[in-house]
């Protein structure tokens, strides 16, 4: 019988509220308490340098993963998004949570208010999420954030799936990576640091700032983050008692879909720091998937889309991946990871 279970975890914001959440399912389902334990990985030690130029996302979970094989700790939370498309051996995913709003989203700056003010900023500095008044937005179409933005904005993101996808909707864009926790990447924003940011609203919306979103951007025009909004819970392979409380929490329809877009990265041999993106829906017994490789300078896009049974949703995402390196993606991907490795320094 186990009595408590130790749940690794990073200690940022949005980390801490999806072990507490991962917690309290487990908890509501009957299982034992869970003590988190963070961990600080490489990813938070390197907060100044662009994801894409350090070793890209699996800088957050690396450590983690490393506790969790040496029986330090019994269970991982992760962001899905931030987990490579192979494990480590003797490491499995054992649930997932319902997902979250998968698509990016837009955030524009809080409007000065009458007193010069910016309307987000109470005269303490408080910026939590009750002290923003953000005014409603009139954007509703792609064509309406182009016309809002212009063909030249500042946008703050890192990441270059957004960026390779941004670049054909804003072709004079300057990009800047953004680092930190959400209040601090907002009030820079609110500043005048940027025209707008771009993040997955589900981070927004759990750590209760969905009204700073402005825009959420369809999948047609930003296809996003294989895994974006799906909270996950790794194990190790052997560890059956724990597998078996944790199972309880799993979510079905988010499983198959995180199944399906990890088993399209798998196929395309791409990381996390790679111009890809997937997005895969159940509907009903079934599950559709879209995908999307595009050229770092949003030059070529090749994309893909398919449908099956949830059953057969990993089998899924091989076969439309297998058909975007068909289509042309390989050639795309192998032009990133040479630019990737001009970055580092690393000869190709």
């Amino acid at each position: 019988m186990i009595s408590e279970l130790r749940l690794g975890t990073r200690g940022s914001q949005l980390a801490l509220w999806q072990a507490s959440a991962v917690a309290a399912r487990i908890a509501e389902a009957g299982g034992p308490s869970c003590r988190i334990v963070v961990i600080k990985t490489s990813g938070d030690r390197l907060q100044d340098a662009p994801l894409s130029q350090v070793g890209g996302k699996r800088l957050f979970v690396k450590e983690i993963e490393d506790a969790l094989l040496r029986d330090e700790v019994d269970l991982a939370v992760h962001s899905s998004k931030d987990m490579p498309a192979i494990l480590p051996d003797g490491l499995t995913i054992a649930a997932v949570l319902p997902r979250e709003q998968p698509l990016d989203a837009v955030v524009l700056p809080v409007m000065a208010d009458g007193s010069g003010l910016m309307a987000g900023h109470a005269r303490s500095g408080d910026h939590s999420p009750s002290a923003i008044s953000h005014q409603p937005s009139a954007i509703d179409s792609v064509d309406a954030l182009v016309a809002r933005l212009g063909q030249s904005p500042s946008i703050g993101t890192g990441s270059v799936r957004r960026i390779a996808q941004l670049t054909r909707l804003f072709p004079g864009a300057r990009f800047t990576p953004i680092r930190g926790n959400l209040d601090t990447r907002l009030r820079k924003l609110d500043a005048g640091a940027h025209d707008a940011l771009v993040l997955a609203a589900a981070g927004l919306r759990r750590l209760g700032f969905g009204n700073r979103i402005s825009y959420a951007l369809p999948a047609e025009a930003c296809v996003p983050a294989p895994g974006q909004g799906i909270v996950a819970v790794e194990i190790r392979s052997d560890a059956d008692a724990v597998r078996q409380i944790v199972s309880r929490i799993d979510d079905p329809g988010a499983a198959a879909a995180l199944a399906a877009e990890r088993a399209l990265v798998e196929a395309l041999g791409g990381g996390c720091q790679t111009p890809i993106g997937a997005l895969a829906t159940p509907l009903g017994d079934r599950i559709e998937i879209i995908a999307a490789v595009i050229a770092l300078d949003g030059s070529k896009a090749v994309r893909g889309r398919g449908d099956a049974p949830c059953a057969e949703a990993a089998a899924l995402g091989a076969r439309v991946g297998a058909q975007l390196v068909a289509d042309g993606a390989d050639a795309i991907l192998a032009d990133a990871a040479r630019a990737h490795g001009a970055v580092e320094g690393i000869q190709p």
